[in-house]
């Protein structure tokens, strides 16, 4: 059949409307569909006409006058061919942009000093007569068998693996395992620990690693339908510095895709103490694995709420360093400005110990700095200023259960002899700014939307990505930049309020202290704190200043010791 290619006008329609028209001429070939879009491509040269720039104004919220749109024309289309010139380039999701986000406000200082950890007093434990009674054991008390050598690495690796193959197929919490890769480290730290090179409590270790760390050898399939076969060639960073430190990755655990939700190219990840709900995400897998004594510990990401989300669903422990704390090298970018690393674990002295193995320059991400970090599980917590936010805490709630927990949670610290000062955020518009992350995620992708393969994607909803990534086209730069410079202003004014307070606590899921620690970087302690409605677990959250996790996580410590929820572990 003979196309009048002439009379159309291809660059005023998409190409999935292209595909669709000849559809309906009966024309599914995609080799022919390609071949006739080329040529229509050849054929006909994008203008901008004031019309279509008329239209376009309602999406900037501008009006111009008929006068200024014909000024405007000749550098409009000029426009159009930077654009086309630009994506003549392939940039891979690896290539930074050009403008770096610094979180720390202007005259701040920091503690130069790196001192030695100083963790808990080690228990005398015995093994049991059956292994998998360890399974929900802290890092802690498993690296005490490891180094006593009452257990193997192997005989551990081997436990957790039975306990991924046997429970994955319900709470679908797996892409990839990579028994190969254990079997090897463990046997490896065996020989070491055997010999009397003892690495440190990660030493033999199991571990999960969010599946968008790149580990050689394996599939790094960012939870995504179009990179279900992608092989990224390099360890992350998070990756090697965790097999320096002796630790056994096990698996590549499941996230929402591209870092959003818990649905993935699989099916939902469970979440373990209700198999019937999702385990919230991004960092789902990290999330459920963990909760579901599957893994010693995971390792997941946050670029707003990954972390503590899933952490707080699953009723485990996560920690979100600050911004810049841990390198990104390797790990799938989301936002390059909010994107962050961090331990997934059962216990706040495991993420501690996570922490000092992963931190750190590397050479690869420049947005990391070197800053100490000196854990110290005897720190003097009478001497620390304590917030909460008060207005949060009070506000009414659906789930008053939850909201009883978390006012316990203040009572439970005041008993632990803390003086507890109400505070409350900056009074700055917080969510206009979301739109920093959705215009960053969009570049990042921005090859999936142009050749449409976000059509692969699973989830194909208003609220998912490819709509997202769609939507965020139409953000001018000046508006995203406008957005960077309103985030200014909120850094500066939390530094102001945080000047007196070295810790605060806060509603996981209440108010925008989520959207606004993210935006400027600040770390997060998440513990569970009690038990909602439905038996499913709840939480609190504890924000540290820029680059002293060490005092959020003493105080959620406290907490922590003087509690028994993270005692509590899923019924399989």
């Amino acid at each position: 059949m003979l196309i009048p290619t002439e009379t159309l006008k291809p660059k005023q329609i998409s190409r999935r409307s292209f595909t669709a028209y000849l559809s309906g001429l009966g024309i599914t070939s995609t080799v022919l569909t390609s071949s006739l879009w080329a040529k229509l491509q050849e054929n006909e040269t994008t203008k901008i006409t004031k019309d279509m720039l008329r239209e376009a104004e309602r999406l900037a919220g501008l009006e111009f006058s008929d006068r200024e749109r014909e000024l405007m024309l000749d550098g409009l289309n000029n426009y159009l061919k930077t654009y086309q010139a630009l994506r003549q380039v392939s940039l891979s999701n690896d290539v930074a942009p050009a403008l770096q986000f610094n979180p720390i406000p202007p005259g701040m200082v920091f503690d130069k000093q790196q001192r030695p950890m100083k963790m808990s007093k080690a228990r005398e434990l015995l093994v049991p007569s059956d292994l998998e009674e360890v399974a929900f054991w802290p890092v802690t008390d498993l690296a005490c068998l490891i180094k006593s050598r009452q257990v193997s690495s192997v005989e551990l690796t081997k436990m957790y693996l039975d306990r991924l193959k046997r429970y994955d197929p319900k709470l679908h919490c797996v892409i990839t395992l990579t028994e190969e890769l254990a079997e090897k480290q463990a046997k490896r730290a065996d020989e070491e620990i055997a010999s009397g090179y003892y690495r440190g409590p990660l030493h033999g270790i199991p571990w999960g690693a969010k599946d968008l760390l790149a580990a050689k050898g394996y599939n790094t399939t960012w939870g995504a339908m179009p990179y279900k076969d992608q092989v990224i060639d390099v360890d992350a960073t998070v990756v090697k510095r965790l097999e320096d430190a002796g630790a056994v990755l096990i698996a590549k655990l499941t996230l929402g895709a591209l870092a959003w939700g818990d649905v993935w190219f699989g099916e939902k990840t469970r979440n373990p103490w209700n198999p019937e709900q999702g385990s919230s995400g991004s960092s789902a897998g990290p999330g459920a694995a963990t909760a579901a004594g599957l893994v010693g510990f995971s390792i997941g990401s946050e670029t707003w709420g990954s972390i503590v989300s899933p952490s707080t669903v699953c009723g485990i422990t996560g920690l979100r360093p600050t911004f810049g704390r841990v390198s990104r090298y390797g790990a799938m970018a989301l936002s390059w400005s909010m994107d962050k690393l961090g331990p997934m674990c059962r216990t706040v002295e495991d993420c501690a110990i996570v922490l000092n193995a992963i931190y750190g320059p590397d050479g690869k991400d420049a947005t990391v700095l070197d800053v100490p970090f000196n854990w110290d599980a005897f720190c003097d917590l009478k001497s620390l200023k304590i917030g909460y936010l008060k207005s949060d805490f009070e506000k009414d709630r659906k789930d008053e259960q939850w909201k009883a927990n978390d006012e316990a949670t203040l009572d439970e610290l005041r008993r632990l002899g803390l003086n507890l000062v109400p505070i409350e955020l900056p009074d700055i518009p917080m969510k206009p700014m979301s739109i920093i992350l959705n215009v960053e995620a969009a570049a990042a992708f921005d090859d999936l939307t142009r050749n449409n393969r976000d059509d692969l994607m699973v989830r194909q909803i208003q609220n998912a990505w490819p709509n997202r990534f769609r939507e965020a086209r139409t953000v001018p730069a000046v508006e995203y930049l406008q957005a960077n410079r309103l985030r200014t202003l909120v850094i500066k004014a939390m530094q102001e309020m945080m000047s007196d307070i070295d810790v605060y606590i806060s509603p996981s899921w209440e108010g925008l202290n989520s959207l606004l620690t993210n935006m400027t970087g600040h770390p997060a302690v998440v513990v569970p704190n009690g038990w909602r409605k439905e038996k499913t677990p709840s939480s609190i959250t504890f924000i540290g200043q820029l680059y002293n996790e060490e005092k959020a996580l003493a105080v959620a410590k406290a907490y922590q010791d003087f509690t028994s929820f993270h005692l509590k572990y899923p019924v399989l």
